[in-house]
C-alpha cells in the first residue's frame, strides 16, 4: 500500500511540488514558535534564585544638579528609619532591584586565562537575607571585609564553573581571587570570592541564565551610589502601605523622588515584556496557518475532482466508501511526511552546530520538532477529511458520465 501511494505522489509530482514547498515552510513556521515556547517554559522551571513574594523595591532618584552622594552614615540613617517601622522586617541595599530593565556588565579572568562576560551588582551585606537566597558553598560577605586588598564577591554556579572550571568548580572556586580584564595601564581591579550560589535570574524566570556576581557595598561608598533599596515586609502588607513609607524616606532626603514597586508587580511586568514576542508571533502564525489551510484545502478539493475517473474505476472493481477516504487522507499524511523530513534535515543542523547556543539545544528541539508534526498532521488531516469523504461518496456511475 506505501509503496503503491509513492507511485501516486511521484507520478504527480509536479502538481504536488507547490503543495509540499507550503507545507515545509509551514512547518518551519510552527517549529520556531514551539521552540519559542518550548525555551520559555525550559526557562521558567529553572531556578530563579531568590525570593519575590514579600520584597518591595524603592528606587531613588537624585535632583539633576545633585551628585548622588553614598556613604555609610547615610545608609544607616536610611536603614534604621525604615527598619523602625512595624511593618518592615529588614532592608538592605543594591545598584538595581530584580526585574528591572537595567544591567551592568564587564569583563573578568582569572590571571593567565581567558576573559569571561558576566553581569554585576552593587549590593549591601543584608541584601541576601531580604531576598531569602542561599548558598552552595563557602560564606556571605560580611563587615569582616573591611579593608580587605581584593573586593568581596559572591558569584553565581555558572560564573564559578566558568571561571574555574574542573569537577568541583563550585568548592573550588570559595577564596580564589580573579580581576578584571582591561586593556589600559591601569591597575585591573580583585575580586575574592566568598560564596557561591546556585543562581541569580535578575531578568525573571524567563530570563537567560548568565554569568552573575554580588559586589560588596565598601563603607567608604560605591561605585555607582545608591539607587535601589529592597525592603522585606511582614506578610499581607496593603499596598496602602507606600503613602506612610514615602513619608519616612521624604523625611530622609526630602529633595529625593522614590519610586515604590512590590517585586510581584515588577514580576507581572516582566512577564508581559517578555512574552509579548511569542504572542505576536502566535497570532501571525495561526493566521499563516489559516491561510494555509485554505490554499490546502483548495488543492485537495481539486485533486480530487480531477480523479474522479481514478475513483470510480476503485469503487468499480471492489474498493469500499472507507478505503478511498483513507486513501486520500493517507495521500495527505504521506505528503505531510516528505515535507517535514525536509524540514527537519535543515533544522537539525542548528542544534549540530550550536548556532543558537542553548536557546536552541536538543530537548527543546525535540519538543519543538514534535510539537510541529503533531499540528502539521492535525491540519493535513482536517484539510482532508472533506475531500476524502466526497470522494468516497463517488459511484462507478459518475466516473461514466464525468468529461
Amino acid at each position: 500500500m506505501l509503496r503503491h501511494l509513492l507511485k501516486l505522489i511521484w507520478k504527480r509530482k509536479s502538481r504536488n511540488l507547490m503543495l509540499t514547498l507550503e507545507i515545509l515552510l509551514a512547518f518551519v513556521l510552527v517549529f520556531a514558535i514551539a521552540a519559542f515556547a518550548a525555551r520559555s517554559w525550559q526557562l521558567y522551571r529553572m531556578p530563579l534564585g531568590f525570593q519575590h513574594a514579600t520584597v518591595w523595591a524603592v528606587t531613588i532618584q537624585t535632583g539633576k544638579d545633585e551628585a548622588q552622594k553614598d556613604d555609610e552614615p547615610l545608609r544607616g540613617q536610611f536603614r534604621r528609619v525604615l527598619e523602625a517601622m512595624p511593618e518592615v522586617e529588614q532592608a538592605a541595599f543594591t545598584t538595581f532591584a530584580p526585574f528591572q530593565n537595567s544591567d551592568m556588565r564587564s569583563t573578568f579572568q582569572v590571571p593567565g586565562g581567558p576573559t569571561m562576560p558576566a553581569s554585576f551588582i552593587e549590593a549591601s551585606d543584608e541584601a541576601f537575607s531580604v531576598l531569602g537566597m542561599s548558598l552552595e558553598a563557602g560564606d556571605w560577605y560580611s563587615a569582616a571585609d573591611d579593608g580587605a586588598a581584593a573586593g568581596a564577591v559572591v558569584i553565581n554556579r555558572r560564573f564559578a564553573e566558568a571561571l574555574f572550571p574542573g569537577p568541583d568548580a563550585v568548592r573550588a572556586a570559595v577564596g580564589k581571587t580573579f580581576i578584571t580584564s582591561t586593556s589600559s595601564s591601569a591597575e585591573p581591579e580583585r575580586y575574592r570570592v566568598r560564596g557561591v550560589v546556585e543562581d541569580y535570574r535578575r531578568g525573571g524566570e524567563f530570563g537567560t541564565p548568565s554569568n552573575f556576581m554580588f559586589l560588596r557595598y565598601s563603607p567608604s561608598g560605591t561605585v555607582h551610589g545608591l539607587r535601589t533599596i529592597l525592603l522585606r515586609l511582614k506578610p499581607d502588607t496593603p499596598r496602602a502601605f507606600e503613602a506612610a513609607l514615602q513619608r519616612q524616606l521624604k523625611g530622609v532626603r526630602g529633595n529625593w523622588s522614590y519610586t515604590v514597586a512590590p517585586l510581584s508587580d515588577l514580576r507581572a511586568s516582566k512577564h508581559k515584556m517578555d512574552m509579548a514576542p511569542l504572542m505576536v508571533l502566535s497570532v501571525v502564525g495561526a493566521f499563516l496557518l489559516l491561510m494555509v489551510a485554505f490554499g490546502l484545502f483548495g488543492v485537495l478539493w481539486q485533486n480530487t475532482t480531477r480523479r474522479i475517473p481514478e475513483i470510480g474505476l476503485r469503487r468499480a472493481v471492489g474498493a469500499s466508501a472507507g478505503d478511498i477516504c483513507r486513501q486520500i487522507i493517507a495521500e495527505q499524511f504521506l505528503l505531510s511526511s516528505v515535507a517535514m523530513l525536509a524540514g527537519l534535515a535543515l533544522l537539525v543542523q542548528l542544534p549540530l552546530t550550536g548556532a543558537l547556543g542553548a536557546s536552541l539545544d536538543w530537548p527543546v528541539f525535540f519538543v519543538a520538532a514534535a510539537l510541529a508534526m503533531l499540528i502539521i498532521y492535525l491540519l493535513s488531516l482536517l484539510c482532508s477529511l472533506y475531500p476524502g469523504w466526497r470522494a468516497s461518496r463517488l459511484s462507478p456511475t459518475d466516473a461514466l458520465h464525468y468529461e
